[in-house]
């Protein structure tokens, strides 16, 4: 069990601190529908890595149920090694398969918890980190993916009772539709729409939204630089007083996200446990960077596109 504690802005009330908090402990949610709803990332790459834990445990336990004949053949064809030699060799064979298959087995097991498991828990930290959602009208989650972390701020929205809307940038076209999809299956899909976009220029304008959030996308980016970029256009369209959280599973873009985000003049920028940057945009002006191009806003009215 873990809590964090972290006081932020409200977007709407700057004047007045908030607090997020969030308690976990046992999954609050079943697992195995975690997984019916968005599936496994990368499957193909997990069920690799148990073909090949498979095939090592295969011959660690041959190595041990035949060690004795194969100790016997090996002596056959090299009878100038000491017999005792050979024994240790057959033995260590029989242990490295076998460490490897439970590295291996292990590896897989972990790829396949990150895939979704671990990803809606931490979706719900980042959500944690702003209390107050009954304020927000309009929340961004930069990076959405499969929308693990877009459902759970429309999830949000929808248990405040609030008229808000989360919009999800995808990188890729063809993923739009199986997120809309899984917004439905979460019974979110009117709080939910979601568009293929670079985040390195939004096309949105500046100051529109009233949170963004991002949930294991920023590493993906490739370059300091870049990075820095896409830092600057989520600055770029969140209002004043607005709030912002950064999740990404990697120690170092997280300090590096944070030291960027503070000569960006953000305030309150903090490090959460579970590599989560939280950090309030001023209210003022000034400290603002603007990076890409500013879209009319005739050009995003996919925001009242219905997703059913």
């Amino acid at each position: 069990m873990f809590e964090y504690q972290l006081t932020i802005q409200s977007a709407k009330n700057p004047g007045r601190p908030i607090q997020g908090s969030c308690r976990m402990g046992k999954a609050g949610r079943d697992w195995k529908q975690v997984y019916e709803i968005y599936g496994v990332e990368n499957w193909w790459s997990v069920v690799a890595l148990f073909v090949q834990a498979a095939i090592f445990a295969a011959l660690s336990v041959f190595l041990l149920a035949f060690f004795e004949p194969l100790s016997v053949s090996l002596h056959s064809r090299f009878p100038a090694i000491p017999a005792p030699i050979l024994r240790l060799a057959a033995g260590v064979m029989g242990s490295v398969a076998g460490l490897t298959a439970g590295f291996l087995f292990a590896d897989a097991a972990h790829s396949l918890h990150t895939s979704a498991a671990l990803r809606w828990a931490m979706a719900q930290r980042v959500v944690a980190m702003v209390s107050d959602w009954s304020t927000v009208r309009t929340a961004l989650d930069l990076g959405c993916g499969r929308g693990i972390l877009l459902n759970a701020v429309a999830l949000q929205l929808k248990k405040e009772g609030s008229a808000g809307c989360v919009v999800g940038l995808a990188l890729r076209g063809n993923t739009v539709a199986a997120t809309l999809r899984a917004a439905v299956t979460e019974g979110v899909q009117e709080y939910v729409t979601c568009r293929q976009g670079d985040p390195r220029r939004l096309p949105f304008a500046g100051n529109y939204f009233d949170v963004v959030v991002s949930g294991r996308f920023m590493h993906t980016v490739v370059g300091v630089e870049e990075r820095g970029r896409v830092l600057g256009e989520a600055v770029r369209v969140m209002r004043e007083g607005g709030v912002g959280v950064v999740w990404d599973d990697d120690r170092v873009l997280v300090a590096e996200y944070a030291e960027r985000l503070t000569g960006m003049g953000m305030e309150e920028v903090r490090v959460a446990e579970g590599m989560v940057v939280a950090f309030r945009k001023p209210v003022g002006g000034g400290a603002t960077q603007r990076v890409g191009v500013v879209v009319a806003p005739k050009e995003y009215d996919y925001l009242s596109v219905s997703t059913g």
